[in-house]
């Protein structure tokens, strides 16, 4: 029996979840005959039957995306066409420039808005110079550091800085789960003419500066390593610019190949070291700033202190102090942060926080089972609590995301920053998604 294309199997998880989200006779008469035929930059290529059945699918896209998105297949989205149709014809031209693309990065991100402290100033001069001069200076970067210090905003700072001072380059900003996802797509091609295999490399080759991000996700994938060490190679000998972050030292990614560890090593290393308290200060200033709040000295000093060292830490106390004075029309003051958090003003060290009071406070909050929480079942409410967890564990703990996938029940790199990032952006946009991550917060604090 002919194995399946890769798509096809996507669909059937898909359609699983999409079943239990609407009406029987919705998904019988107008979703059961859609049929896959492609999988384009994380977007599954539906072929309707009809302008009726494909109007019908538009109207449900929501609930379609929601099946995409909890089937945690490495997709984001759909396109739905009907061959011959003016009303939903598949633009590919459209498919292909969004592809191609080559900068899509937080325009938030750049030098400006990176604060420089003694921790982190060696790597910031050395992110600067690469910006200034790409593939003069240090190449490849290679640049480590714990979570939450700054790595992806560098990253993003030189693409968004080249971007402006350079525009005529070709920039590729990446993470390595988009990079390692894009080379899967590429050894199941159906497309017509040139393969995918063909564009993968042209995509990565014909560039003038790549910066790739976590790159210790490659960890144990060889298939993945081959292509970026020839992708590597072939731009080093044009003397394009190669930057790359890490969680950990080069010398220290024992599961990649030697000749990639040893061609990291032979650039610039540079790492980010945790903040000390004058930088964590001027981190929590800058943010208020940006946000348009002023903190007094006290607040500030009651923030930064008995934090990690994670930046993205501080930041999320810093929203939820800002939430309360917006939700309760107050100044801030030091009474309402410390109402806000519902911490005790108190010169007593606060109790470290573990994975496991993260996991327990979940459990508690959502009523499910340690088991439930970090074991495969999909249900929709069982996500839910499993992604909140991951994002309090990225958001709280100083860990490498390789350690916080473990005390997620094993999960990979991947599926953390999915949901870490899942998370965070539910937070901007649903209030009582932002509420249940507060809440559980709150009880881990005070455990």
């Amino acid at each position: 029996m002919a194995e399946k294309p890769q798509f096809e199997v996507l669909w059937e998880k898909i359609k699983e979840r999409a079943e239990k989200l609407l009406t029987a006779i919705t998904f019988t008469t107008y979703f059961e005959p859609l049929v896959p035929v492609d999988v384009i930059n994380k977007k599954l290529i539906l072929r309707a039957p009809g302008e009726t059945a494909a109007g019908v699918v538009m109207r449900n896209a929501d609930k379609l995306r929601e099946a995409i998105l909890t089937a945690d297949m490495g997709l984001n989205d759909f396109v739905v066409f009907v061959e011959g149709s003016d009303t939903y014809p598949l633009d590919e031209d459209e498919l292909e420039a969004d592809e191609e693309s080559y900068v899509q990065t937080d325009k938030r991100f750049t030098f400006d808005s990176f604060v420089v402290g003694t921790s982190n100033k060696f790597v910031y001069a050395a992110a600067k110079s690469v910006a200034m001069a790409p593939g003069e200076n240090f190449n490849p970067l290679y640049i480590y550091g714990g979570t939450g210090l700054g790595k992806t905003h560098l990253l993003q700072a030189i693409a968004n800085e080249l971007a402006e001072k350079k525009p005529a380059l070709k920039v590729r900003y990446t993470t390595s789960e988009k990079f390692l996802n894009e080379y899967v797509d590429s050894l199941y091609s159906t497309k017509k003419g040139e393969g995918n295999e063909a564009r993968f490399r042209n995509r990565y080759r014909n560039v003038d500066v790549l910066l790739i991000d976590d790159i210790q996700f490659w960890a144990g994938k060889r298939g993945v390593q081959e292509a970026f060490f020839h992708t590597f190679n072939e731009l080093f000998a044009q003397n394009k610019q190669i930057v790359i972050t890490s969680d950990c030292p080069a010398k220290d990614l024992t599961t990649l190949e030697e000749r990639l560890r040893t061609r990291f090593e032979g650039g610039l290393i540079a790492d980010i070291q945790p903040p000390d308290l004058e930088t964590k200060v001027a981190i929590l200033k800058r943010k208020a700033l940006e946000k348009k709040f002023v903190l007094p000295d006290d607040v500030v000093a009651f923030l930064v202190k008995n934090t990690d060292n994670n930046v993205r830490t501080l930041e999320g106390r810093l929203n939820t102090v800002i939430f309360a004075s917006k939700l309760h029309e107050e100044p801030i003051s030091l009474q309402l942060a410390a109402t806000a958090l519902q911490e005790a003003i108190s010169t007593e060290e606060q109790e470290a926080v573990t994975p496991e009071a993260i996991v327990r406070a979940t459990c508690a909050y959502f009523s499910v089972t340690k088991e439930a929480l970090l074991g495969k079942n999909k249900r929709a409410e069982l996500v839910r609590a499993r992604q909140i967890c991951t994002y309090l564990m990225c958001d709280m703990l100083a860990l490498p995301l390789v350690n916080i996938g473990q005390e997620m029940g094993g999960r990979d790199h991947a599926t953390i920053i999915y949901s870490r990032n899942k998370v965070a952006e539910l937070m901007q946009v649903n209030a009582s998604i932002a509420k249940e991550v507060n809440d559980i917060k709150s009880v881990v604090l005070k455990q």
